[in-house]
């Protein structure tokens, strides 16, 4: 052990002899991912040392002669496991783990052999919101209707969308709009109860929305002729009361005994009529 505490600062300190690189690995966040530490058939290994080597560069795991060490102070502290096969799982995984690693591996004759591998992070995709939006018909039995999905702050997602009830997963292009984002649908009376799906995706999970448009359709168009909405209501009643108080205000104000001149006058009026009031009876 004491042989392998002083050769060990060599290997960190060396360049290392890169012979595989471009492996990708997929995770989301809270789950955990095996980084495979593989090599050729043959290769008798020996030692194997694990590292992160971007954002920061940090040591994570060791293994010498069958004796496995993940004890390390990093950033992967408490949430790596390094396996008899040299191959290094992570997890609980977090937004920040994305990054690349090494592992660098010795034979018993003392050939080295490094692999890359890089690990990219994604949040799991939540349910997307999808809002209605009913445009102008010349015909008063259709209804054009454009369906917006949407989810936020997620990266590399791919929206998409199917009808419900029929065997076709997807949606001619010419109905879909901005990256398949927006969809755009024409519906009769017929296509009541037709239903879509917006599938949001990204490398690692999905979700989905159903909706229904031709209810909103069906809301857009307002209450069966005869019946009066509580809106309706509203506005009729209100801009009547509103008529009726503004003209009482105007007969007060110019009323016979309005304005400053008028009321000094009709108290002269009234003032005389107090003072004589048997005038009118004189012969």
């Amino acid at each position: 052990v004491a042989v392998w505490s002083l050769w060990m600062p060599l290997l960190w300190a060396a360049p290392l002899p890169v012979a595989a690189t471009g492996a990708h690995v997929q995770g989301q966040v809270g789950g955990s991912v095996l980084l495979a530490a593989e090599c050729h058939p043959g290769f008798q290994v020996r030692e194997a040392i694990w590292r992160s080597l971007w954002p920061s560069e940090e040591l994570l795991a060791t293994s010498f002669r069958g004796s496995l060490e993940i004890l390390y102070h990093s950033r992967f502290l408490g949430r790596t496991r390094l396996h008899r096969n040299l191959s290094l799982e992570l997890g609980p995984l977090e937004s920040g783990d994305s990054g690349n690693f090494s592992v660098l591996l010795v034979d018993t004759e003392g050939r080295a052999w490094t692999q890359i591998l890089q690990l990219k992070v994604y949040d799991a995709v939540p349910r997307p919101t999808v809002q209605v939006f009913i445009a102008v018909s010349q015909s008063p039995k259709t209804c054009q209707a454009f369906l917006s999905c949407w989810v936020p702050n997620i990266s590399d997602i791919t929206y998409s969308w199917r009808q419900e009830g029929t065997i076709d997963f997807g949606i001619e292009p010419h109905g879909l709009f901005t990256d398949g984002q927006v969809l755009r649908v024409s519906l009769g009376p017929e296509d009541k109860g037709m239903a879509f799906s917006c599938i949001v995706s990204n490398p690692v999970s999905w979700n989905s929305t159903i909706v229904t448009p031709w209810e909103s359709c069906h809301h857009e168009a307002g209450p069966a002729p005869g019946k009066a909405s509580y809106k309706d209501v509203l506005l009729v009643v209100v801009p009547v009361l509103l008529l009726l108080v503004l003209a009482g205000l105007s007969a007060w104000y110019w009323g016979p005994c309005s304005g400053r001149k008028k009321k000094e006058v009709c108290a002269d009026e009234v003032t005389l009529q107090t003072e004589n009031p048997l005038v009118k009876g004189l012969p």
